[in-house]
């Protein structure tokens, strides 16, 4: 009996082992419609009125290189404030990385401009958000951090 109870035990260890290695180390597959998702959040998280920019400026906008994106679709304000939304998915999902490094690096040029004119928007380029899922990244300066979030998250971020 001894040896069935010890059995058992050992037995259910390793199925235990087993579950919990199983669900470890996998992404979720994320598919998104970069222009879909960077047009929810302009309708939902800013009130600024924010322009469309021309996808064959993301790369000198943001610094990226162009071989490397696949496709993005981002939204800037005239000036008068921080808001920006960018949404890019790179042909790699390796590439999110530095993308999300480039993109921090225009929040710090963004949050360094406006200390010297509307010290104001630097609050907003300090609840930036930055976020990767599978092949995209999104960048999001807004109004409403958390509904932001809330709105990504129901695109798998």
């Amino acid at each position: 009996m001894k040896r069935v109870r010890r059995f058992a035990a050992v037995l259910c260890t390793a199925c235990m082992a087993l579950a919990l290695t199983a669900c470890g180390g996998k992404e979720k597959e994320v598919t998104v419609d970069t222009a879909a998702l960077a047009s929810d959040l302009l309708e939902t998280v800013t009130s600024d009125t924010l322009t469309e920019t021309a996808s064959d400026m993301l790369p000198s906008i943001y610094f990226f290189e162009e071989d490397t994106i696949e496709a993005g679709t981002a939204y800037a304000s005239s000036g008068t404030t921080a808001c920006e939304i960018a949404v890019v998915q790179s042909k790699d999902a390796d590439n999110t990385a530095s993308v999300e490094k480039l993109f921090q690096t225009r929040v710090d040029n963004q949050s360094d401009l406006y200390a010297s004119y509307n010290e104001g928007e630097v609050a907003r380029l300090d609840t930036a958000i930055i976020k990767s899922a599978g092949a995209y990244t999104v960048l999001c300066v807004c109004d409403d951090v958390d509904k932001a979030n809330d709105i990504l998250e129901e695109y798998g971020f």
